[in-house]
């Protein structure tokens, strides 16, 4: 019998954070009256995160641990999505800037109907905590770019919370190209082509330092990763199988 909810964690140089966001997500599952896995994706890290995650896993179950050599999100992320075996496949970053509990508002009955629902913290009802000003400046440049270029309806693709029903999870990500940080707008961008339901919900959202993003390079690569993602549109990459 599969698991009603995966919990996909992609997991680059998290030592200092990873086992606490573990200890939080197994103990939330617990409570849960539902069945539920955890995957970590280790990916490409130099620290102890791949260590400690299989320590993790050797001392509780449903706790799955891959592995990426490759940097990169986008990768981790795909891995352990078509890896999972939850009727709901939740991305979770290991910083946990969402408290886990509120995934239980991307699950039935507390969610309407959807193919793909993401975490905003910008749709009405959205609340940020101690995030500095220039973080949130940058952010909202890079989402109007996104809106102007891929997708001019979603307010927030890069929150690191997205839930998707598995059989929108093995459809998508097995035509996703982008293998950096770019890759949920890809992933919304080609969503909407083939005609599935994309929702935002608003949460709470904190600030947590020591993201892995580099601001000024990773944001000229993003920016190129929009183009081309219009590109592989215009090409048919993203056409659905005849």
């Amino acid at each position: 019998m599969h698991p009603l909810l995966s919990i996909v964690i992609p997991a680059h140089n998290e030592e200092s954070r990873l086992p606490w966001t573990l200890e939080q997500v197994w103990s939330f599952l617990q409570q849960q009256d539902f069945e539920g896995e955890i995957l970590v994706v280790e990916n490409g890290s130099s620290d102890r995160t791949l260590y400690l995650a299989e320590e993790f896993s050797r001392q509780h179950s449903s706790v799955h641990v891959l592995q990426e050599t490759p940097a990169g999100k986008g990768l981790a992320v795909r891995r352990g999505m078509l890896h999972a075996q939850g009727e709901y496949r939740f991305i979770c970053d290991a910083d946990l800037s969402m408290p886990i509990e509120e995934v239980l508002r991307f699950l039935p009955p507390s969610a309407p109907e959807y193919d793909i629902a993401i975490a905003s913290r910008e749709v009405p009802g959205a609340q940020r905590f101690g995030e500095p000003a220039y973080r949130h400046f940058i952010g909202r440049i890079f989402n109007f770019m996104v809106r102007t270029i891929t997708l001019p309806g979603i307010q927030d693709t890069q929150c690191g919370f997205k839930c998707f029903r598995a059989q929108v999870a093995d459809d998508l990500f097995r035509v996703q190209t982008i293998d950096g940080w770019t890759f949920d707008v890809e992933l919304l961008f080609v969503a909407l082509r083939r005609g599935y339901r994309v929702l935002e919900i608003p949460i709470p959202w904190y600030y947590r330092a020591g993201s892995r993003v580099r601001i000024f390079r990773d944001s000229l690569q993003m920016l190129a990763d929009l183009f081309r993602i219009r590109l592989n549109s215009l090409r048919g990459r993203y056409d659905p199988p005849e």
